[in-house]
């Protein structure tokens, strides 16, 4: 039976929480003051709730989250995001994989993964000690879940993909393949070079790409770059596409595309499988979600 899996990133919860002088000595205080000067300006009124509204209406089986929830990773910002997710989302329904701003400093990802594990967690038996890579099995989707997600420096949004997760990874992908599951790879920064700024980038783009040739997949979602983009890399059976979105809380008026979510119809069987993609955007108004692509996204043959 077909399957239906939205894909929303990026939500940068606002508007920003108090945020006390010890919390700002830090790392923080920069992306403070970019919130008010920038990122306040365009994540603001309530795109963010057409946007829930919107995935509601399509009805998907699962919602994958692919990072960001907050902007600096306070206490009060990771408490809000874990009522945000509990108003909003199932833990049974949602896979969420954590990104930069949610381990914007030291502790922060600790604080962050703890309390949303229900939406990270893998499902019972699948894996033991570690928390990435998790593993979930929906149907005849496998979704696994990759975290790139660390502190970094002022200025510096880098992630990183390690070679003892690569690993791991590979071990579920080839389970899932045996297992006749569509797998789709959820990782906040995008795996493909040129994607991001150096000082924005995935540290082991071609430590992930080994894997992927090795092993497979059938899709892998991003986030980070607040754009609509699709790319392809080479998986062990031919193409694997790769799919980033815009935030999910970006309003009309800046450089950056309008809010949305991908919407993603999978059906077949084991080396014919199809997958249909659907964007849906902000419409011009500011009211509701338009269709703005559809297509066949082409998983089989590499040379096509």
């Amino acid at each position: 039976m077909m399957f239906r899996l939205a894909h929303i990133s990026d939500i940068h919860l606002g508007p920003m929480p108090r945020v006390s002088p010890a919390e700002l000595f830090s790392k923080r205080i920069t992306g403070y003051v970019n919130w008010q000067r920038n990122r306040r300006k365009h994540l603001f009124g309530n795109t963010l709730e057409q946007v829930l509204a919107g995935v509601r209406d399509a009805r998907p089986d699962h919602v994958a989250i692919t990072g960001d929830l907050v902007n600096l990773a306070t206490r009060a910002e990771i408490e809000a995001a874990r009522l945000w997710l509990e108003t909003h989302f199932d833990p049974a329904n949602t896979t969420l994989v954590p990104g930069n701003h949610d381990a914007y400093v030291p502790g922060a990802l600790e604080r962050s993964t703890s309390a949303w594990q229900p939406w990270m967690l893998s499902d019972p038996g699948a894996r033991e000690n570690a928390m990435f890579p998790a593993f979930r099995r929906r149907g005849p989707v496998a979704l696994i879940g990759l975290s790139t997600a660390n502190a970094t420096l002022p200025f510096m949004a880098t992630g990183t993909f390690g070679n003892t997760q690569a690993k791991a990874a590979g071990k579920l992908l080839d389970q899932a393949a045996s297992d006749g599951l569509f797998r789709v790879v959820m990782i906040h920064h995008p795996p493909v070079r040129n994607a991001a700024r150096w000082h924005k980038r995935m540290k082991g783009i071609g430590r992930f790409a080994k894997m992927l040739k090795r092993h497979g997949a059938e899709l892998v979602l991003h986030g980070h770059t607040h754009l609509d983009t699709i790319s392809y890399l080479p998986g062990n059976d031919g193409r694997v596409p790769v799919l980033g979105i815009a935030s999910a809380s970006q309003g009309h008026g800046s450089h950056k595309p309008a809010a949305g979510f991908n919407l993603f119809e999978i059906d077949g069987e084991p080396g014919n499988w199809s997958l249909v993609h659907k964007r849906m955007r902000l419409a011009e108004n500011g009211t509701g979600l338009g269709e703005i692509e559809v297509g066949l996204v082409e998983t089989v043959d590499v040379n096509s």
